[in-house]
């Protein structure tokens, strides 16, 4: 565990699973002070107990990021058990297929409302503070099916670019401000979201590798995180396909 700099703090939201408990604990280990953001309470201090045991700092708050006077509420209270927050990661996010017949609708504006207004929630709880003080840094989590609609997820792959244009304004917005964006884009991550996928995943990853890289991205800044490059370079290829090569490909996965 690397030596604490009291005035080193991160704040995560979805915290309790995945990429984000993976992620809390490598920015333990890089000298973070951690905030955790979630709705299960038990999760969260389970997390917090772990990065406490391995010698670092971290306080749980849960809530639910599409609940804005809440998430405003948890983020205030960590910030003041912790300090203000250097880093923002918001991690939350949910993701569900695209049915047409019927449309799921219900389901689908939920999850616009948890991956990206959410997020929107989350940067609300910081930005005040990181404006005044003239420094900070905010991470958002993307997908790399942000950069092209695929069959039977067209909601979550519009949520998601949604998510990665939001944060390149916001990073042009704030680039006089001191204040650094990051998106964070990643494929296939093995995490309780994608554990129910019928299609295969190509160059899945385990969320602890995911963390990793991505805190690697972090700490240089990067404006925008794609990771693996092998998917990247598969997504990005499907622009070029024709529909009728991508739906006989597909067909089936949805």
């Amino acid at each position: 565990m690397s030596q604490i700099d009291p005035a080193k703090v991160a704040i995560l939201t979805g915290a309790s699973s995945g990429i984000g408990w993976a992620l809390a604990k490598e920015l333990a280990k890089d000298g973070y002070r951690v905030g955790l953001l979630a709705r299960r309470a038990d999760s969260l201090n389970k997390l917090a107990e772990e990065i406490r045991s391995a010698g670092g700092i971290a306080e749980a708050a849960a809530a639910d990021v599409v609940q804005r006077p809440a998430i405003l509420e948890a983020i205030a209270l960590l910030e003041q058990r912790l300090g203000p927050a250097d880093l923002l990661v918001a991690n939350a996010g949910m993701g569900v297929p695209t049915t047409l017949d019927p449309m799921n609708l219900p389901e689908t504006e939920q999850m616009f409302k948890v991956n990206v207004f959410g997020l929107m929630n989350a940067i609300a709880g910081v930005l005040p503070g990181m404006l005044q003080r003239g420094s900070g840094h905010i991470a958002g989590v993307a997908s790399l099916a942000a950069y092209k609609g695929f069959p039977g997820q067209a909601g979550y792959c519009a949520s998601k670019a949604a998510v990665k244009t939001y944060l390149e304004s916001l990073r042009l917005q704030l680039r006089s401000r001191n204040i650094s964006v990051t998106c964070i884009c990643p494929g296939f991550v093995k995490t309780p979201m994608t554990a129910g996928h019928r299609f295969r995943m190509p160059f899945l990853m385990e969320a602890d590798e995911a963390a990793r890289r991505v805190a690697r991205a972090l700490r240089r800044k990067k404006k925008v995180f794609n990771f693996p490059w092998p998917t990247e370079r598969l997504v990005k290829m499907c622009y070029w396909v024709p529909d009728w090569i991508l739906d006989r490909v597909l067909r089936g996965t949805y």
